[in-house]
């Protein structure tokens, strides 16, 4: 998920909230992020939709993003091929068995596991699927999975595999970019039986960002979310539809937009602005700056800039960095996030 806006800033964020060189997730990204607009939709062997009140109700048809799927009982070993969404299935405490995993990185633990989710994938014994997201059907067999979960955005997809993994498995495809991480664990809630444990995994979020927000001065001039990408690139600015600005948000802070006439994006989306580098000064103009992916040499860097000299956030030494897994916003990168603006703003 490229790293997340990269001077390639739109061509990533296209392919849909991730990072890594090898990965362009855009799990960041929760297009138009309404729960509307998720398609999949679980019927009981009745023939009754939403059976999402009887966790135990098998077998049942799960309508997704690629056809029509029967799950004839409840998964317990499922094999995960979209890295992106490994981390909401471990928040939901799904029987994951294993999980494709991205090249090794920084950003990464010597697996291919993103490190904020690492420790937990390996106290549960999830396996690599396949590494460096390369698809391989024969790890997938010897996996043997009772249920495969696949991606039809972002560079983990293994959307073009459909037929040849589905004519072995139960598949279900999902599209991680079109909502948020808590939208997507209610879909895949109703569809594996575990609607009580999305629920839970999204208010145990809900609880740590109400914790968050308490120890937070907010300011006054609000704050602008930045991908900074250098001189030469396109910079992203957070719109407030954007799942990193909501999270901010919940934290009780104001997002400061760009300008809308300065957005050179070709189509308009509802996360992120794109500016050029000279006009940068003129959109991230928020009390504070929060840099996505930053860490302390980016901020060093972004306040170094000549032309961002006069940027409230620089003149009060008040530029911050989110981290480097802040590309996009799942159970657990969320809350390092919210941890990064309260060691910044308490």
């Amino acid at each position: 998920m490229e790293f997340f806006l990269s001077t390639s800033t739109r061509k990533i964020l296209a392919a849909a909230l991730a990072g890594i060189t090898a990965l362009a997730l855009v799990s960041c990204s929760a297009e138009e992020n309404t729960a509307e607009e998720n398609t999949a939709t679980v019927t009981d062997s009745s023939g009754d939709s939403d059976s999402s009140d009887e966790q135990g109700t098998w077998p049942r048809t799960v309508t997704h993003e690629l056809g029509e799927t029967v799950i004839e009982e409840k998964p317990e070993r499922i094999a995960n091929t979209a890295l992106s969404i490994t981390g909401i299935m471990l928040a939901m405490d799904a029987p994951l068995a294993a999980s494709a995993a991205a090249g090794v990185s920084g950003m990464t633990d010597d697996k291919g596991f993103f490190t904020q989710w690492a420790d937990i994938a390996d106290e549960r014994n999830v396996e690599v699927l396949y590494d460096s997201l390369e698809f391989d059907m024969e790890s997938l067999i010897a996996a043997d999975p009772d249920l495969v979960i696949l991606s039809v955005s972002g560079n983990d997809s293994v959307a073009d595999q459909y037929e040849e993994i589905s004519a072995e498995f139960p598949t279900i495809a999902v599209d991680y970019s079109k909502q948020t991480w808590q939208e997507l664990a209610t879909e895949l809630g109703e569809a594996l039986g575990l609607e009580t444990e999305a629920e839970e995994a999204i208010a145990e979020f809900d609880d740590y960002v109400a914790a968050g927000a308490e120890k937070i001065q907010a300011p006054e001039g609000g704050v602008s979310i930045v991908s900074y990408n250098g001189p030469g690139g396109d910079q992203g600015i957070g719109k407030v539809t954007g799942p990193h600005a909501e999270l901010l948000e919940a934290l009780g802070l104001s997002i400061v937009e760009a300008p809308e006439d300065l957005d050179t994006s070709e189509q308009k989306r509802s996360d992120f602005a794109f500016v050029s580098f000279e006009n940068l000064s003129q959109s991230a103009t928020g009390d504070a700056v929060f840099l996505l992916r930053g860490t302390e040499q980016t901020v060093d860097e972004f306040k170094g800039e000549a032309v961002l000299a006069n940027l409230p956030a620089v003149q009060n030494d008040a530029v911050y960095p989110l981290g480097e897994n802040s590309f996009r916003v799942d159970p657990f990168s969320g809350r390092e996030i919210v941890d990064a603006v309260v060691a910044a703003l308490s």
